[in-house]
């Protein structure tokens, strides 16, 4: 699925415009982005976490010509899947629990004035 699928799936799921929809895309990305720039994890319930890993120096090899070369240290973007989205991905989501029933609490009867 790419940008452009996901942002036509919200624009129809909940009728706004694509433009609009592209727009809270972008921002969502863009807070994740800027989340990570400042190393902080992003967790999003139900869905996964975002997170900066740190990979250290190593030794490496040109596929071409075989020779060592060395690989410099350097921060990676991660990601680890949520419990809800792993178990989706396996096939044994469990069933989602229905929204509660909403109970309307009533004001005590007001007294009336004689």
């Amino acid at each position: 699925m790419t940008k452009a699928e996901i942002v036509s799936k919200v624009a129809e799921e909940i009728k706004i415009s694509k433009t609009a929809a592209a727009k809270a895309f972008s921002v969502i990305v863009g807070c994740i982005e800027e989340a990570l720039e400042k190393d902080e994890k992003v967790t999003i319930i139900g869905f996964g976490t975002f997170s900066v890993a740190q990979r250290s120096a190593r030794k490496g090899r040109n596929p071409q010509t075989g020779k060592e070369i060395k690989i410099a240290a350097k921060k990676v973007p991660k990601f680890s899947a949520g419990a809800a989205l792993k178990a989706t991905v396996s096939g044994k989501a469990a069933a989602k629990p229905e929204p509660a029933e909403k109970t309307v609490k009533k004001a005590p009867a007001k007294p009336k004035k004689k």
